[in-house]
């Protein structure tokens, strides 16, 4: 059977279990975790612990871009000129889609990592 990723795989990461796809996984990883992570040597010998941390990173950006939604009319609007607000706004939505999308792919590596085999649905 040939090698099957799931939907929100990340882009450019081989499949799982193919020659090179952990290590395309990390760079991967460490593209959507903060520069200073680059630092960490285990991290790059562990990738399981990296997804697991990048997951975790990616969900409090998650979170900070659902509260940053709640309180931008309140604490940014009365200080720009509303169709800034709402531009800033559309950016925020934007933001947190695309922090969701990594959050799922940085879920399926950790998966991967831990010997999940993902198979396609019939």
């Amino acid at each position: 059977m040939a090698a099957h990723v799931p939907p929100g795989w990340p882009e450019g990461v081989p499949p799982a279990h193919t020659p090179g796809w952990q290590d395309r996984a990390v760079m991967w990883l460490l593209d959507v975790c903060p520069p200073d992570y680059r630092g960490y040597s285990g991290w790059r010998k562990h990738p399981i612990a990296l997804a697991w941390l990048a997951r975790r990173h990616l969900d409090g950006q998650v979170g900070a871009m659902r509260e940053a939604w709640r309180e931008a009319r309140v604490e940014v609007g009365p200080h720009v000129p509303p169709e800034a607000l709402t531009e800033i706004l559309a950016q925020i939505e934007a933001e947190g889609i695309r922090l969701l999308a990594a959050s799922r792919s940085a879920r399926l590596l950790h998966e991967a990592l831990q010997g999940k085999v993902f198979a396609p649905r019939l």
